[in-house]
């Protein structure tokens, strides 16, 4: 009987792996996301945010060496937009943080970089989310702009 068992998992359980090996990839708004982020507290609003391509509104002082930051998020019980999302906010606050501990009132040159392969866009970030998480990593350089 265990043999039976044994082979008929053996058989089965690889149709189940593609499920749990997923690794979709999500473009959303990035705007959206600061500004929910704001509203919730989550960030302060002294240090603000500037996509790769965007245009910086203040002149540019100083700058800083580039940074990354590279969150994830368990995924459980959220839609993979509502976890990306999250994944972003965490990235976010790291660059607040960051930038605050060196004098900087802005991140900019942010762009997506998941697994170190740079994405950019002047809108939108890059999430991948999985069966159990979801992630995203960005790099920029905190500036002080006036």
């Amino acid at each position: 009987m265990p043999r039976i068992i044994v082979l008929l998992l053996a058989c089965v359980l690889p149709l189940y792996a593609p499920a749990y090996a997923r690794d979709d990839v999500y473009r959303r708004n990035f705007h959206s996301v600061v500004k929910a982020a704001l509203q919730d507290g989550q960030l302060d609003g002294s240090v603000k945010f500037y996509l790769k391509g965007e245009t910086v509104r203040g002149k540019i002082q100083k700058t800083f060496p580039e940074a990354v930051s590279n969150k994830k998020t368990n995924a459980s019980n959220k839609t993979d937009e509502d976890a990306c999302d999250w994944a972003l906010r965490s990235v976010l606050i790291s660059f607040q943080e960051n930038a605050k501990k060196q004098g900087a009132n802005a991140v900019i040159d942010l762009v997506s970089f998941y697994k170190k392969q740079a994405w950019q866009s002047a809108s939108q970030f890059e999430c991948h989310a999985g069966a159990w998480m979801a992630g995203v990593a960005m790099k920029g350089r905190a500036a002080v702009v006036k």
